[in-house]
């Protein structure tokens, strides 16, 4: 019989090849966001945000556009640049820090940890999970996770 120690190696490497090219899927991002479409309610104002409890705030720009079919855009720029963008549909979710070069994007609903996500959830009324608190009064609205004190605040232009 022709059969060496070697062999089951080598069926384990393929198998483990074989798996990854066909498990493996790039997950295309959301499509590019044109607020000038028709269904796109935008609001603009500024805003606080704190990243957790204790931490320096930082003061910028907030743009908040929905539209009816589920797609949310939420862009807090630190002038004159855009800072953080949060972006999502009804089946994938996408976040960049752009002073940090970092992207993140995934299919499904986005993390319930990112505040960036809250946001438009807690404009539309809807409920809030966990240790999530909406404020709103008629100048100004803060949004905070209790459990890590991340928060944002505003207001939004009439």
């Amino acid at each position: 019989m022709f059969f060496s120690w070697q062999q089951p190696r080598i069926f384990s490497w393929f198998g483990l090849l074989l798996l990854g090219v066909t498990a493996c899927r790039t997950i295309a991002p959301p499509p590019k966001v044109n607020l000038s479409e028709p269904g796109w309610k935008v609001f603009q104002g500024q805003a606080v945000w704190q990243t957790k409890r204790n931490a320096s705030e930082i003061s910028g720009e907030i743009l908040l556009a929905l539209k009816l079919d589920g797609q949310t855009f939420v862009q807090f720029t630190k002038t004159p640049f855009p800072f953080v963008v949060a972006q999502s549909t009804t089946n994938a979710w996408q976040l960049e820090f752009l002073a940090q070069n970092k992207s993140y994007s995934a299919p499904g609903t986005p993390p319930l940890r990112l505040i960036w996500f809250q946001l438009p959830r807690s404009v539309l009324g809807s409920a809030l999970p966990g240790s999530w608190s909406w404020h709103r009064s008629e100048n100004n609205w803060r949004l905070e996770n209790i459990s890590t004190g991340e928060s944002l605040e505003g207001y939004f232009s009439k």
